[in-house]
């Protein structure tokens, strides 16, 4: 639990992600003067609360009626405990209404939860507004840059010889990360994004069908992610630490602006920053999965916030202090945002290195479709890889001519 909840803020920290336009739980209400109203909400009150800023709602949550000073059985609210209806809800909607249900499990004593329509609002608005505006950015400057740039050529002439870029085994565990990436993105997507787009162009029943088989591929695929995930990591990992190298490559902005390529071993910056974005967002999102697909058993953020809020980061950010008590539906809608939050992020980054991978340089697809990558291609691209493979291959053993 601590690894996770470590990886989870560094995923915090590494990426600046926070959620501002969510109004804070532990934000200071202003007081308010209740005497003219017995204690009831008043008009700002009611107009802070539609603003979502935070309502002082101390005298109002222990407001919920006292038993030892209940009236008779045949006096007016005698049957009730000495606590009104009004008061009984109250307790219900904070909480602390003396209550037993069927039901038994970490969120079976929470009736009422008032910021779950602030989840709603966020989910429904920014997150898909903002994520929309992400995918259709990235899209839309890859385009305009292969219009500018054009595709990205073998300088040089090709020598018809071939290099083993990748095993079998490479090329599996990044087409299995691929695929199943893919699939989560567009099941995602049809989630997310279906009751506000498909179900006015095709209808309630049409979209019925569509989401509930994007759920059931959505979370079982999302096993064959995760999987891939530590097979990329051990795979590659020893390969993309940074050095000396990359910052000549950032520098020549991997000569894909011309004025030649930059040399690089197995790995280039650029590729570098891919791989760790895949296994640190990666992570993160699977962290946030793994708890949405077991509700209520793996709460994540009220330790997290509780972290960050002890670092003064936040504050100093003009975040306020984080929420540090939740409850188990706020702790799952916090994990549903930040789930979908980080995979826009991710997908952003992907489609930019499928666009390099495919249409954007010649040869770049070989490596991952055969394996075999034409030699030039390799000089160009990953020159101090290519020596190291010549080198390695010298001073391979020779097999034995037979004897006569």
């Amino acid at each position: 639990m601590t690894l996770l909840r470590s990886l989870l803020l560094l995923t915090v920290l590494s990426i600046g992600l926070a959620l501002p336009s969510v109004p804070s739980a532990q934000e200071t209400a202003p007081a308010t003067d209740r005497s003219a109203t017995g204690g009831a909400s008043t008009l700002d009150d009611i107009l802070r609360r539609q603003q979502g800023l935070p309502v002082d709602d101390a005298a109002r949550a222990d407001n919920i009626g006292n038993p030892d000073a209940a009236a008779g059985i045949s006096d007016q609210l005698g049957t009730l405990g000495g606590a009104s209806d009004p008061e009984l809800w109250r307790g219900l909607r904070f909480n602390s209404a003396d209550i037993t249900t069927q039901i038994r499990g970490p969120a079976s004593e929470v009736l009422i939860q008032d910021r779950g329509m602030w989840w709603v609002l966020f989910r429904e608005g920014p997150l898909l507004t903002y994520g929309g505006y992400l995918l259709l950015g990235t899209i839309g400057a890859l385009a305009l840059f292969y219009l500018l740039r054009g595709r990205v050529m073998i300088d040089g002439q090709k020598t018809g010889r071939t290099i083993e870029r990748f095993k079998n085994f490479e090329r599996f565990g990044h087409w299995l990360l691929a695929g199943s990436f893919i699939l989560l993105g567009i099941t995602g997507l049809l989630s997310l994004m279906g009751r506000k787009f498909l179900i006015p162009a095709f209808g309630h029943d049409s979209y019925a069908w569509l989401a509930t088989g994007s759920k059931w591929v959505h979370n079982n695929v999302s096993w064959a992610f995760m999987l891939a995930l530590v097979m990329i990591f051990v795979m590659w990992v020893v390969h993309n630490f940074p050095d000396k190298t990359d910052l000549k490559w950032l520098a020549k902005g991997g000569g894909l602006f011309g004025g030649g390529h930059p040399p690089a071993k197995k790995f280039n910056a650029g590729q570098k920053m891919i791989f760790w974005s895949t296994i640190v967002l990666g992570v993160s999102i699977s962290v946030s999965g793994i708890s949405l697909l077991f509700p209520f058993e793996l709460p994540l953020f009220a330790k997290t916030f509780a972290i960050l809020n002890s670092t003064g980061l936040p504050e100093m950010m003009g975040f306020g202090i984080l929420p540090e008590a939740m409850t188990p539906h706020e702790e799952m809608q916090y994990a549903q945002l930040w789930h979908s939050i980080v995979s826009f992020v991710l997908m952003a980054i992907i489609l930019a290195h499928i666009y390099i991978g495919s249409v954007g340089m010649e040869g770049a697809f070989d490596a991952m479709g055969n394996g075999m990558v034409e030699e030039q291609w390799a000089k160009e691209h990953h020159s101090l890889w290519v020596e190291e493979v010549k080198e390695r291959d010298a001073k391979a053993p020779r097999d034995a001519t037979p004897a006569e």
